[in-house]
């Protein structure tokens, strides 16, 4: 399994710490990618040798409210020089939310080599670690991706009305003022197309801050 099977971490299905990422900066078996909220960062500076992607450019389907089709990711992971043995390294900003964004559509698509590098932009900042401004130009390849089956790691309103229906817990990650009815965006950004605010009956409250450390943006231990 090569680099995958010596992260050396606690959580090694998920997560890599920045030490393990700077240990392997330029391995040719390592594609570090950024993806951030904000898309200005990238530009102002990322880890050397890290390729963006642009979350809603990249990953959403251009015509329907969905994720991008297999054709789309094959397309991305091509562009960016990915293959299918390679180990992906998603890091962003805002605690890495968009980067697990990106995380979950690698997954979404089989790609089981995708990890997150734990507290993200913030962490490698904290610890004087290099950033540059140099866009590096990665030879494309042939991405081969498997059918979307979606049933893996996504559920809809069938599945959600019998998972309550059995009295089991559901969690609602947006902002308190998202899932009080209060807004329909995120605080500080545009409102969205939702026809409804609310959360879903029974659902509780943990937004994604709430998980996260705010003195370097790594996740929370489980104890906490």
């Amino acid at each position: 399994m090569g680099a995958i099977a010596d992260r050396g971490y606690a959580h090694p299905e998920v997560l890599v710490s920045t030490r393990w990422v700077a240990e392997r900066l330029g391995d040719p078996a390592v594609r570090v990618v950024e993806c951030d909220e904000d898309p200005l960062l990238y530009p102002a500076g990322h880890l050397p040798g890290a390729v963006e992607i642009d979350w809603r450019r990249d990953l959403w389907h251009p015509v329907r409210r969905d994720y991008l089709d297999r054709a789309g990711f094959e397309a991305l992971a091509g562009r960016l020089g990915i293959a299918r043995e390679t180990d992906v390294v998603l890091y962003g900003d805002r605690g890495n939310q968009w980067a697990a964004y990106a995380f979950w559509v690698f997954r979404l698509f089989g790609h089981r080599r995708s990890l997150l590098m734990d507290g993200g932009r913030v962490k490698w900042q904290r610890e004087g670690r290099q950033l540059t401004r140099e866009v590096p130009v990665r030879p494309a390849t042939r991405y081969r991706a498997p059918e979307r089956d979606d049933r893996e790691i996504r559920v809809f309103r069938e599945g959600v009305l019998a998972h309550l229906g059995a009295g089991r817990p559901l969690v609602d990650v947006r902002s308190p003022e998202e899932y009080s009815g209060e807004r329909l965006g995120a605080p500080g950004q545009p409102e969205e197309g939702a026809l409804r605010g609310g959360h879903i009956p029974g659902a509780r409250n943990l937004p994604w801050e709430l998980a996260i450390e705010p003195a370097d943006g790594t996740f929370r231990p489980a104890a906490e």
